[in-house]
C-alpha cells in the first residue's frame, strides 16, 4: 500500500485542484484559482481550515464532504453511489487502499485513487485528470469482487447510480443550465441557488433537445466577461443526470455541490463477480473570467485533441432543404454544378437514397441504394461530385428502423422494445438494438459497403427519436439497454473510422439532440439544430459555442423563408450567421438567379479568407446592459485581428446603445476598424450613423485599442433581423485624430 499523507495537487492555466489523500476517504481541499504549490505553510493552513464546525442536533463528528460522499460521512444529500445486492449492501464503505499521482511538465496531471468496499464487494478506481488548460475530468471504474469478505455465491450488485461530485464555495450563489426543444436547443435558464436539490435528468436515450448541457454555479450576476464560475458537463451520449445541491449543514467546509453522472434504469447495470462498470467521464471547468473564460478553456482542450480536424473545414452543401425526397441524377446535377461554381467543397446527399425511402414512413434499416431512384447506383452521382473536385457525403440513420422495411420484417427481434408489444412510433420509426451482435454486424457491413462502393468522404449521422421503453429481448427478460446501446454506438463509430481512416462524421440528432463531448470524441462536426432560421440560429449557436468551438458547428445558409419557423429574412443576415461556423448551404441553387450566385461566391470567398481566424481564435461576447443587443466575435490568439458581429436580438426600449466595448483586444495596440459590406449592409433605424463610421466602409478608421476595449464606441441602431460585420486589424502607424 502506498498512501501519501500529503495533499495531492494539480495546477494548470491559473487553475488548481488539491485533494487530501490522508483520510480513509479523500476529500477535495480546493478547486478553483491557483493558490500555488500545495506544500509548506499553505498546505498546513489549508488542511487546518478544512474541517467545519460540529452543529447542534447533528452527528458527533464534523461532516467532511469526501470524493465519494455517502451517509457514513453524515452527508444527507445525493450520494455518489446508489445500488444493492438483492436488497442488501445498500451502505457503501469505500476505503482508500492506494494512491498514485503524476504531474505533466506542461501543466496538470493525474491523481488516481484506489478503493476497496467489503460491504458492496467492489474494487474501484477513481481518477482525476487536469489538462494543461485547467479542465478537470473525472473517471471511475467499479469491479465486482465476491471475495471481499462476503460469503460464496453472492448475488450480483445492481448499480443504480454513480456520480462525480465536487464541493463549491459559498460565494457561488447563482445557477445556470439549459433547456430547449426541437429547433430551439440550448436555451439558458438562470435562478438563485436555493436550498435543496436542483436535478436535471435526461431519460431520452440521448442528451436530448432539452439537455442541461452545461450546469454552472457562479458568483452573483456572473456574465460573459466577469464573475467566478464552476461548471460541469457529462461527456456521454446516453441518459444522464446533472445536480446542483445545497443543504443547510453545507458540504464540509464548502456550501454546495455540483456534479453529474449517467442516469441508469433499474437493473441496467448488474455486476456479477469479475464484471466491471466504467462510468462516463464527467468534466469540470472553472473560470474567474465568466462564461467566456469557461468557453476558452473548453475550446482549447478540444482543439488540442489528436483527433481534432486539422484541415480547413470544407464549405458544405446539403441536399435536404434543396430537394427533400425528390432525388435523381437529373434533378441533382444542376445543384452540384452550381455548388461547384460558387465554391462549395463538399456535397452531402441527404435522406431518400436507399431502398423504399420515398417519405419518412419506410426504408430505415434497408441500407442499400434504391434502383427505382438510382438505376445505375450512386456511382454516377458520386463521380459527378468528385469530378468537380468536391467531397461526397451521405446521410444515414443507422440506429433506427421503420417497421415498413425488409430488415424489420426479417428481424423483428432486433427492434428495441418490450416483447409484449411496442409502444407508439416516433417519426414513424423505432430503435434498432445495436447491442445485438447480429444487428451490429448487419449495420456495420451495410455501412462499409455504402462507404467503400461510393468513395464516401463524409457521413451525416442522424438520430431522430427519443428512446422510450428501450429494452432488449434477452432470454426471458426485457433488459434496459440504453447504456449498452450507447456503447454499441461508440464501437460502431470507432470501427468505421478504423476501417476508413479519412472518413469524417457529422453528428445530428433531429438537429441538436445529441451534443456532448462523448459523441464529439468520435465525430468531426455537429448539426446544432434543424432550425435554419438565422434569428433563432444566432442564439442556438451562441450557446452551443459555450462548449463547442465553431469549426465543429455546421451552420448553413438557407432559403429566404425558413421551413421550420416560416420567418422570412434578408440574405445578409442568413449569410453572416452561416459565415461564423463550419459554413454550408441548405438551399436549392438550381432556382437561384445570377445575383444570388454571385453573392454566394463572395460569401464563400470571404469565409475561406476568414477561416484561419474563425476556426482558431478566441470567441468573445460583449457584456451589454441592454439584453436586446449583442456584440460577439472572434479574436486571434495574438490579439492582432478580430471579427465582430453587431446584431439586435430583438427591438429595444432604448433609442441608442451608448458606447459599446469591444472585448478581447489588446489596449496597447492601435486597430484599423472596417465595416465589411461583402454580404450587403444592414438597414438601420436612424437618420444617420455615428460620424466616426464615415470611413469604415472604405479603408477604415484607426482607433486606439484602449478606446475600443475600455471606453467603447457608439454603434449604429440596426433594425430587427439585421447584422453588421466589423473587422479589426492591428496597425503600426499612429492613429488618426479625426474620426
Amino acid at each position: 500500500m502506498n498512501l501519501d499523507p500529503s495533499a495531492l495537487s494539480l495546477r494548470a492555466a491559473g487553475c488548481c485542484l488539491i485533494i487530501d489523500a490522508a483520510r480513509p476517504v479523500p476529500h477535495v481541499l480546493h478547486w478553483g484559482a491557483d493558490i500555488g504549490s500545495a506544500d509548506g505553510a499553505t498546505l498546513t493552513a489549508l488542511n487546518a481550515t478544512s474541517v467545519p464546525a460540529v452543529l447542534n442536533n447533528a452527528p458527533d463528528m464534523a461532516r467532511l464532504f469526501s470524493v465519494w460522499p455517502t451517509e457514513r460521512d453524515g452527508w444527507s444529500g445525493t450520494a455518489a453511489q446508489e445500488g444493492n445486492a438483492a436488497g442488501g449492501a445498500t451502505t457503501p464503505r469505500p476505503l482508500l487502499v492506494d494512491v498514485s499521482s503524476s504531474v505533466d511538465s506542461e501543466g496538470g496531471g493525474i491523481i488516481s485513487l484506489s478503493f476497496v468496499d467489503s460491504v458492496c464487494a467492489l474494487r474501484s478506481q477513481l481518477t482525476y485528470r487536469m489538462d494543461r488548460f485547467g479542465v478537470v475530468s473525472v473517471d471511475c471504474q467499479m469491479t465486482r469482487d465476491a471475495g471481499l469478505g462476503l460469503p460464496d455465491h453472492v448475488p450480483p450488485y445492481t448499480l443504480d447510480a454513480w456520480r462525480a461530485l465536487m464541493p463549491i464555495p459559498a460565494r457561488a450563489v447563482e445557477l445556470m443550465d439549459f433547456t430547449g426543444k426541437w429547433c430551439r436547443e440550448r436555451a439558458p435558464q438562470r435562478t438563485p441557488l436555493t436550498f435543496g436539490s436542483h436535478v436535471r435528468r435526461a431519460r431520452r436515450g440521448k442528451p436530448g433537445h432539452d439537455s442541461p448541457y452545461l450546469m454552472a454555479l457562479g458568483t452573483l450576476s456572473f456574465g460573459f466577461r466577469h464573475g467566478e464560475v464552476w461548471a460541469t458537463h457529462l461527456a456521454w451520449s446516453g441518459d444522464g443526470e446533472y445536480l446542483a445541491e445545497r443543504l443547510p449543514e453545507s458540504a464540509g467546509a464548502f456550501a454546495s455541490v455540483l456534479g453529474a453522472g449517467e442516469s441508469l434504469a433499474s437493473g441496467e447495470v448488474r455486476l456479477a463477480d469479475g464484471q466491471a462498470y466504467t462510468a462516463p467521464t464527467v468534466v469540470f471547468v472553472w473560470s474567474d473570467q465568466g462564461l467566456d473564460g469557461l468557453a476558452d478553456r473548453l475550446h482549447r482542450r478540444l482543439r488540442a485533441r489528436p483527433s481534432h480536424p486539422r484541415s480547413p473545414r470544407p464549405v458544405t452543401l446539403n441536399t435536404w432543404e434543396a430537394v427533400y425526397f425528390d432525388q435523381d441524377l437529373t434533378r441533382l446535377t444542376p445543384l452540384v454544378q452550381r455548388a461547384a461554381q460558387v465554391g462549395v467543397e463538399r456535397v452531402v446527399l441527404d435522406d431518400g437514397w436507399f431502398l423504399g425511402r420515398r417519405d419518412d414512413r419506410a426504408g430505415l434499416g434497408d441500407w442499400q441504394v434504391d434502383p427505382a431512384v438510382w438505376p445505375n447506383g450512386l456511382g454516377p452521382f458520386a463521380d459527378l461530385v468528385h469530378g468537380y473536385g468536391m467531397e461526397f457525403g451521405l446521410w444515414v440513420e443507422p440506429e433506427m428502423v421503420n417497421l415498413d422495411s425488409d430488415l424489420a420484417r426479417v428481424h423483428p427481434d432486433w427492434v428495441l422494445g418490450p416483447r409484449e408489444g411496442l409502444g407508439p412510433s416516433s417519426r414513424h420509426q423505432y430503435v434498432l438494438d445495436l447491442a445485438n451482435p447480429g444487428a451490429y454486424t448487419y449495420v456495420y457491413e451495410r455501412l462499409c459497403a455504402a462507404i467503400g462502393d461510393h468513395s464516401v468522404d463524409a457521413l451525416k449521422w442522424d438520430h431522430n427519436r427519443d428512446l422510450l421503453e428501450a429494452v432488449g429481448r434477452r432470454g426471458d427478460q426485457d433488459r434496459p439497454m440504453v447504456h449498452q446501446q450507447t456503447l454499441a454506438l461508440y464501437r460502431l463509430l470507432d470501427d468505421l473510422r478504423a476501417q476508413f481512416p479519412g472518413l469524417e462524421i457529422e453528428t445530428c440528432s433531429g438537429g441538436g439532440g445529441r451534443v456532448d463531448l462523448g459523441i464529439l470524441d468520435r465525430t468531426d462536426r455537429l448539426w446544432a439544430s434543424d432550425c435554419n432560421d438565422p434569428v433563432e440560429r444566432l442564439e442556438i449557436e451562441r450557446w452551443t459555442r459555450l462548449l463547442v468551438p465553431p469549426e465543429l458547428i455546421g451552420s448553413h445558409y438557407g432559403a429566404a423563408r425558413s421551413h421550420t419557423t416560416g420567418r422570412t429574412t434578408d440574405s445578409s443576415l442568413r449569410l453572416i450567421v452561416s459565415l461564423l461556423g463550419h459554413a454550408g448551404i441548405e438551399r436549392d441553387l438550381a432556382d437561384a438567379d445570377q445575383a444570388e450566385l454571385d453573392l454566394l461566391t463572395r460569401w464563400i470567398g470571404l469565409h475561406k479568407r476568414l477561416r484561419p481566424l474563425l476556426h482558431a481564435g478566441t470567441w468573445v461576447n460583449a457584456e451589454l446592459a441592454d439584453e436586446a443587443l449583442a456584440l460577439f466575435g472572434v479574436v486571434a490568439t495574438d490579439r492582432r485581428q478580430a471579427l465582430y458581429v453587431w446584431a439586435p436580438r430583438h427591438t429595444s426600449f432604448a433609442g441608442q446603445a451608448g458606447r459599446v466595448q469591444f472585448p478581447g483586444l489588446d489596449p496597447t495596440l492601435t486597430y484599423r476598424v472596417r465595416v465589411l459590406d461583402d454580404l450587403g449592409l444592414p438597414s438601420c433605424h436612424e437618420v444617420a450613423s455615428p460620424p466616426w463610421m464615415a470611413t469604415c466602409l472604405g479603408e477604415g478608421v484607426d482607433i486606439p485599442g484602449v478606446l475600443l476595449t475600455t471606453v467603447g464606441l457608439p454603434l449604429p441602431n440596426l433594425d430587427p433581423q439585421q447584422a453588421m460585420l466589423i473587422q479589426v486589424r492591428a496597425v503600426t502607424v499612429p492613429p488618426q485624430t479625426s474620426y
